[in-house]
């Protein structure tokens, strides 16, 4: 099975532009980090006007086609919010936070979470074949009309009215810096306007109250994720406000969304210019961004490296021999594992003249299906020192565009 790689956060642009090869490749040595913006947006084209000879079922399903397999699903920002700020935290660890774990006993006496396929793998096989169900068109038709009430003007008023009173900033970089310093202050006005709005109002009451009960602090000390979101929201209103991000757009404010999820990330990657200019100034020196034109590029080398192995070696399929990614070469990939995995990896690289024999293919497919056929241990959340492995369930087909995915005998005994 193909190692964890660098975890990346991806935009539609980022993936419209890959072929379905490239994007096996992004799948096999990427750990994806999915938004649940992304799923929004995918099924929204299906109202969406098309230009070209093709149906939007055509374009959603070629899309859901190019999803990656693995990865997490990021549970969403305003879940995550609320539940922050009425005391249930969580570690910031550029790694998606990922709902419905059920955690197993191995049999080396450790633990185990096991992530069974969510609802949005399901929906994504569908959208695939062509089949929508009629909730999701609905769901289309909303999403596109609520993207056309966005008020880019209003945020744009008010943002002016803020630099009215701090001076205007000169560049986006003193844009975020403005907005830090806003909310950082204790009892912060804006803080506080942004829990009133928050849903539903009875936990927004419940999240009020617990803050002035501890003394109204600085809400990047109280949560420190819901001060990001909050931060990202504040800084594309005085960055509109100052004529530094334009109002053309309306899905400019739908593009900034995707910044709230840079805590669970290692990597960003995206053709979108207003990403390409605003997500650097909300990573750390831990996380990279990645244009999406340069992946593509890479992934592209990628599979016609990979193209040149024996037919024999590809029988075996990709899960088989591209555990990691080539150490020999020059691939975006292999410096990305350099910088951001453990630097150990290109001495226990699996080269395609090592792939896995069937023994040790089926005794990999035996132990997985142990941990995930395992009951649920009745146990208190264990903590990430406590958990030795984690298994993200997946449907794998067989093949992908003009690649096998798996063996023969790992297809027969994985069905």
């Amino acid at each position: 099975m193909p190692g964890m790689g660098p975890i990346a956060l991806f935009d539609k642009s980022s993936l419209q532009i890959l072929t379905t090869d490239e994007a096996i490749w992004f799948d096999t040595f990427y750990f994806p980090s999915i938004t649940p913006l992304f799923f929004v947006e995918t099924l929204a084209d299906l109202e969406k006007e098309m230009q070209s000879g093709s149906s939007p079922e055509e374009l959603v399903g070629a899309l859901a086609e190019k999803t990656p397999l693995g990865g997490g699903i990021n549970v969403h920002h305003e879940v995550l919010c609320v539940n922050e700020l009425l005391g249930n935290g969580f570690e910031l660890k550029h790694f998606p936070i990922v709902a419905g774990g059920r955690q197993v006993a191995t049999r080396e006496g450790g633990r185990a979470v096991v992530f069974d396929p969510p609802p949005e793998a399901q929906a994504l096989s569908r959208w695939e074949e062509g089949h929508f169900l009629e909730v999701e068109r609905n769901f289309a038709k909303s999403w596109r009309d609520a993207l056309s009430a966005i008020d880019l003007d209003a945020i744009f008023r008010h943002g002016r009215e803020i630099i009215k009173r701090i001076g205007r900033p000169a560049d986006l970089m003193a844009a975020k810096d403005a907005a830090t310093e806003l909310l950082q202050k204790r009892g912060s006005r804006y803080v506080s306007d942004a829990m009133h709005a928050l849903k539903p109002e009875g936990a927004a009451k419940k999240i009020i109250e617990r803050w002035e009960y501890h003394g109204r602090p600085p809400i990047k000390e109280y949560a420190p994720y819901t001060a990001h979101v909050m931060t990202v929201d504040l800084f594309f209103c005085l960055a509109l406000g100052a004529d530094l991000i334009g109002r053309e757009r309306q899905s400019n404010k739908i593009d900034i969304a995707y910044l709230y999820y840079l805590p669970f990330c290692m990597i960003f990657t995206s053709r979108d210019k207003l990403h390409e200019r605003a997500a650097p100034l909300f990573m750390d020196g831990g996380q990279l961004f990645v244009r999406g034109d340069d992946l593509k590029t890479d992934l592209a080398k990628l599979d016609a490296h990979y193209s040149l192995l024996p037919d024999e070696t590809k029988m075996r399929g990709v899960m088989s021999f591209a555990h990691y990614p080539p150490a020999e070469g020059d691939f975006l990939v292999s410096r990305l594992w350099d910088q951001l995995m453990t630097p150990e990896w290109r001495k226990t690289a699996v080269q395609p003249a090592e792939i896995l024999s069937k023994d040790d293919e089926a005794k990999i497919i035996a132990e997985f299906n142990e941990i995930t056929d395992a009951p649920r241990l009745d146990a208190p959340p264990a903590s990430h020192e406590q958990v030795t492995s984690m298994m993200v369930r997946r449907g794998v087909p067989a093949h992908r565009g003009k690649w096998r995915m798996v063996s023969p005998e790992a297809e027969k005994a994985l069905r």
